[in-house]
C-alpha cells in the first residue's frame, strides 16, 4: 500500500492525525505501509501502521541527506526523485493520495497517467477530498478526449472508514 502526502503536518494537526488513523486502520487489517519515509503525513501513516503492529517501508532520496523517520522498518534510498517515484509506484498494490503540494500532485498525476496509458495495471487508487476539484477538471478533459474509462481509475473518498472499506473490498 503506497500512501502519498505532505511532509509539513505535525503531530496534533488534523492532517497528521487523519494520516495516523488511516495508517493504523490499514495496518490493523494487515497492510504494509509504504511512503516517502520522511515527516508529515509520511511519518503519521508509518506511525499509525506501527501502532497497529504492521510493517512500514520508507523510500527516501540520497541527495536529501536525511534519514527516514523512526517509524520506518525498512528504508530504501533512491538515487533521485525519479527513482523514488518509480519505487513507490512499484511497491504499491494500491495508492492513496492525501492532501499535499506540488510533489503530491506529481505523484497523483503520475500514477493516474501510468494506469491511463496501460503502463501499469489498474489498482485501487484513492484521493482525499482535497483533490476533488483537480480530479474533476482533468476528468472533464478525459471525457472530451474520449478517455472516459480513465475517470473510473481514481476514487475521491474523504472518510477513513470508507477509504479502508474500499481498499479492503478490492484487495482482501
Amino acid at each position: 500500500m503506497t500512501i502519498f502526502g505532505s511532509s509539513k503536518p505535525i503531530e496534533g494537526e488534523d492532517e497528521y492525525e487523519f494520516a495516523r488513523k488511516l495508517g493504523y486502520e490499514l495496518g490493523k487489517i494487515g497492510f504494509t505501509i509504504c511512503n516517502g519515509g520522511y515527516g508529515g503525513t509520511m511519518e503519521a501513516t508509518s506511525r499509525g501502521a506501527k501502532e497497529a503492529g504492521a510493517r512500514t517501508i520508507g523510500v527516501t532520496v540520497s541527495t536529501f541527506r536525511a534519514s527516514a523517520n523512526k517509524w520506518v522498518d525498512k528504508e530504501i534510498k533512491a538515487r533521485d526523485l525519479f527513482e523514488r517515484l518509480k519505487i513507490l509506484i512499484e511497491k504499491g498494490d494500491a495508492y492513496i493520495v492525501l492532501k499535499g503540494g506540488t510533489g503530491t500532485l506529481v505523484e497523483l498525476s503520475l500514477v493516474w497517467e501510468l494506469i491511463n496509458k496501460g503502463l501499469i495495471e489498474p489498482k485501487p487508487f484513492v484521493a482525499v477530498n482535497f483533490w476533488a476539484p483537480i480530479v474533476e477538471t482533468i476528468s472533464e478533459q478525459l471525457r472530451y478526449e474520449s478517455r472516459a474509462n480513465a475517470v473510473e481509475y481514481i476514487k475521491i473518498i474523504g472518510d477513513i472508514d470508507k477509504i479502508v472499506e474500499y481498499i479492503e473490498s478490492k484487495l482482501l
